[in-house]
């Protein structure tokens, strides 16, 4: 198995703990994704993954794009620590938490948005993280809210489950850039008893090779 990532990619960390939670070997190929102006725009890169994002995951002779089509089909092949649980409507509720920061936060606070934001748009850096603390505050916000009703030790229950794992990049993300999480205890407190998971600690940004 072969995981191609960045190391400070929100997808890409988000696979690595997945992978880590359920013990399974990888073979790790950084992709740089600001080093010459990209490396996932290589035409090498281009054949894994045409929309030239991370991560992307082989498994002899499947490769996958988007990091939660390669979390649910690790946990469907890969029985494992199962991320997400039994009973249907337990299913749905934890993929409601998830996307809720994956498909929602994540997509417009990522690389690609920021750097058109200060490129193309000309905005200034401060107008850049105005925009970043605007969508994660009022992301955690509703976070906030939804975990008062499904949180135990973790954010659904007291099982690691897919929504943990979407919820730890947001958090790092959100401390990178300096927004105050004191409004959030519910969220933080999931958030400090997942780090101390070996698997998470393993995966963490800058526990990578390519880390810098």
């Amino acid at each position: 198995m072969k995981l191609y990532g960045y190391w400070r990619s929100s997808a890409s960390f988000r696979v690595r703990v997945a992978l880590y939670l359920k013990g399974l070997p990888f073979d790790y190929s950084p992709v740089h994704l600001v080093k010459d102006g990209g490396e996932q725009h290589l035409p090498a890169y281009r054949k894994l993954n045409p929309a030239g994002l991370v991560p992307s995951l082989v498994d002899g002779d499947v490769t996958l794009n988007q990091s939660l089509a390669i979390i649910e089909y690790l946990d469907e092949r890969y029985a494992q620590h199962p991320l997400l649980p039994a009973a249907a409507v337990d299913r749905a509720k934890v993929r409601a938490l998830a996307y809720d920061l994956a498909c929602e936060l994540q997509p417009v606070t990522n690389l690609r948005v920021l750097q058109y934001l200060t490129g193309t748009l000309s905005c200034s850096d401060q107008q850049r993280n105005d925009w970043i603390h605007h969508w994660i505050e009022k992301s955690f916000t509703a976070f906030e809210q939804r975990l008062t009703e499904t949180a135990g030790e973790y954010c659904y229950g007291d099982s690691v489950t897919l929504a943990d794992v979407c919820l730890l990049p947001q958090v790092y993300n959100a401390q990178r850039f300096k927004v105050a999480l004191d409004a959030y205890p519910t969220l933080m407190a999931v958030h400090d008893r997942l780090q101390r998971l070996t698997a998470v600690q393993q995966a963490r940004p800058e526990n990578q090779p390519d880390a810098q």
